[in-house]
């Protein structure tokens, strides 16, 4: 690629990829050890690892409690709603020694690229700090450093642009050609539209040299075009078998709505009118954003690549650097069509809200090149303009003083302002991952050995949404199963060997905010019998007035009160032929026998009341089946709430996290089943 630069060249070019890949290694491993904000890092890694296994489809040991997040349900399996592309990308860096190498690889390889292209359409000097450039940049920095496909795309679409452009000047260009042809092809079959806007600029760049020099072009802009094309259709085969149909793609088939146009646009309930009006708006609030503070040096580094652009106008037009101008239309135009560039913005009338305030625009990542190939071209421009002023004015050794001087001066101003405006995405990330340090401790050094852990759905009926750490093989056969914990018999039932654990935590899950505070791995043991039975004990701080006990089935309820509880209250729970009953400590006051009938969950509201309608609630809800002869039960799981509204699934009883006086105890048994 480089094989005519010189070697002192060629070595800073690798020296800075160098440098790249080192920063994204760290980036990667500290600030997103347990992956960011965005829950599609999970589903590319589940297809990526799905495409070590050679797989194209999963399929779900249980119907409901085994679905990844953005993965389609078909007759032939679940599949994801993404190209396979990145993920293709993620699964060498595996087999390379671990998925993050693929992300250090790709930086690299991405921070060489931009180096060739900008030499191609400049020279090696403002290549070079083109470079440099992209890599000061917080949107390169942080997108790099995560398993989402826009660096890998941007690979694909840098070496397309690169051997184009290499090709475009070459006696004989077409094995450059070529693999600009084949870059194109897996860019599209990537991101298929952020592939078209990238290479609009290089396409019209194409039919003007057919234009102008049909009868030298020609053979191989016929190749990059053929090999571009095979690319499509590679895209439509794959949705062909995967969908069922080439001209349906898989995130069409997981929401008809969710994709490119004006008007109604939905996904999973989420759901506006993209109007043009919207549109323009979102679309100038993130092209700000990038402008502002996801480039290098913000405005200053924005400043100079408008300086370069007025430095390369003054020239003669050469048609190389309209194409890499060009960019900036088709990337910024395009995207008006695409309602992503609203979500990723959150509330529009909340600064800081959304995706984009700890990922930056990610979709507008291809406009890293042009920036940065014109701020170079602006900074030399600059440089040779002032030591054009300084000539004569002062001796050789002053003049270089100066120069050396303004050139500190502008490397400082632009490294302030850089340092200003990753500081706060940085730390707003590193809040999400202390929480997850938090959320994910039951699960360091890795989940028990032959375990099967039941998972809640605070976001509904998914996998890895979000619990995107958290993923399953796709055999399920790995040193851990994991399962919605929505049918719990059913899942348990299909893997009888594996130890069952249920995974709980306190908070809603809203890392920004820094909740969950707490997790634990409950231990859940599955018996059956004649009759199960649940003895329970639980605390009662000081100053308690009155403890009242709620039992509920899908029957109905009953309500008990304990009197004269001390610091503990006991109780009882039976399961027998159908029928519920409570025992130990508290008396009934209202309802009669409880039943139970087929699968169902038996809820035990224990409330603590305090002076002045004051209190707190625990909650154990035992699942139980009564299917078949006898009875079955599985552990409960246990809450601690600070009033009874809060329970439901966000309230986990863990030890080490409740106050004084607070505490619950369990024992879960069964008699010998009937014969």
């Amino acid at each position: 690629m480089f094989q005519r630069i010189r070697r002192s060249e060629w070595a800073a070019a690798v020296g800075l990829a160098a440098l790249g890949a080192l920063v994204v290694a760290v980036v990667s491993t500290q600030l997103f050890p347990y992956h960011s904000l965005n829950h599609d890092e999970g589903v590319y890694l589940q297809q990526a690892a799905m495409l070590l296994e050679g797989r194209l489809f999963l399929q779900s040991p249980v119907e409901g409690a085994f679905r990844p997040w953005f993965f389609v349900e078909s007759d032939r399996g679940m599949y994801s709603k993404y190209s396979p592309v990145a993920p293709a990308l993620f699964a060498l860096g595996k087999l390379l020694g671990g998925y993050r190498v693929a992300l250090v690889g790709i930086a690299a390889g991405n921070l060489l690229l931009v180096v060739g292209v900008v030499r191609e359409v400049f020279d090696y000097r403002t290549g070079l700090l083109a470079g440099a450039f992209v890599l000061a940049s917080p949107l390169f920095l942080v997108d790099s450093s995560v398993f989402l496909p826009y660096a890998p795309t941007t690979l694909l679409n840098l070496a397309f642009a690169y051997a184009y452009l290499r090709a475009d000047r070459a006696a004989d260009g077409r094995r450059w050609a070529a693999l600009a042809g084949v870059a194109v092809g897996l860019a599209f079959f990537s991101r298929p539209y952020t592939s078209v806007l990238f290479a609009a600029p290089f396409i019209a760049h194409a039919l003007w040299t057919l234009a102008t020099r049909w009868r030298t072009t020609l053979p191989r802009q016929a190749i990059t075009a053929g090999l571009g094309t095979a690319g499509v259709a590679l895209t439509l085969g794959y949705n062909a078998v995967v969908t069922g149909s080439p001209w349906v793609f898989p995130y069409q088939a997981f929401a008809p709505e969710d994709g490119l146009g004006f008007g109604h646009r939905e996904l999973l309930g989420h759901e506006i009118v993209y109007t043009p009006e919207l549109a323009l708006r979102a679309n100038r609030l993130v092209l700000e954003l990038f402008f502002t503070e996801w480039v290098a040096g913000g405005l200053l580094g924005t400043a100079l690549a408008v300086v370069g652009l007025a430095y390369a106008a003054r020239a003669d037009v050469e048609p190389r650097r309209v194409v890499l101008a060009g960019l900036f239309v088709s990337v910024a135009v395009g995207n008006v069509y695409f309602w992503g560039n609203f979500n990723v913005l959150g509330d529009l009338d909340v600064a800081g809200d959304g995706l984009v305030s700890a990922l930056g625009p990610y979709y507008h990542f291809d406009l890293l090149l042009p920036t940065a190939a014109f701020a170079a071209r602006g900074a030399v421009g600059g440089y040779e303009s002032v030591g054009r002023a300084l000539d004569g004015r002062f001796g050789d050794r002053s003049r270089r003083i100066a120069l050396a001087a303004v050139v500190l001066v502008s490397a400082a101003a632009l490294g302030g302002v850089t340092a200003g405006n990753l500081a706060e995405p940085v730390e707003d990330n590193a809040e999400v991952t202390r929480t997850y340090e938090d959320a994910y401790e039951p699960f360091e050094g890795g989940p028990p050995a032959n375990s099967l852990v039941l998972l809640p759905d605070p976001y509904g009926n998914w996998l890895n949404h979000p619990f995107q750490y958290l993923r399953n093989d796709p055999g399920y056969d790995g040193r851990a199963v994991y399962a919605v914990d929505d049918r719990p018999f059913a899942v348990t039932e299909a893997f009888p060997d594996r130890r069952v654990y249920r995974y709980v935590y306190r908070g809603a899950w809203a890392p920004p905010g820094g909740s969950p505070d707490a997790a634990r791995l409950q231990r859940v043991r599955d018996v059956s019998g004649r009759q199960v039975r649940l003895d329970a004990t639980v605390g009662v701080p000081k100053g308690a007035i009155g403890v009242t006990v709620r039992v509920a089935t899908d029957d109905g309820s009953a309500y008990y009160v304990v009197p004269d509880a001390g610091e503990t209250a006991d109780l009882s729970l039976t399961v027998e032929d159908g029928n519920v009953t409570v025992a130990g400590g508290p008396r009934r006051v209202r309802n009669g026998t409880l039943s139970v009938s087929g699968r169902d969950t038996v809820r035990t509201t224990i409330f603590v009341d305090y002076a002045g309608g004051g209190g707190f609630a625990y909650r154990l809800d035992l699942p139980v089946d009564a299917d078949g002869d006898g009875m079955r039960a599985l552990t409960p799981r246990v809450e601690w709430c600070r009033n009874a509204r809060a329970c439901g699934g966000a309230a986990a009883y863990v030890p080490e996290a409740v106050p004084n006086g607070v505490s619950v105890e369990t024992n879960l048994t069964a008699s010998e089943r009937k014969r």
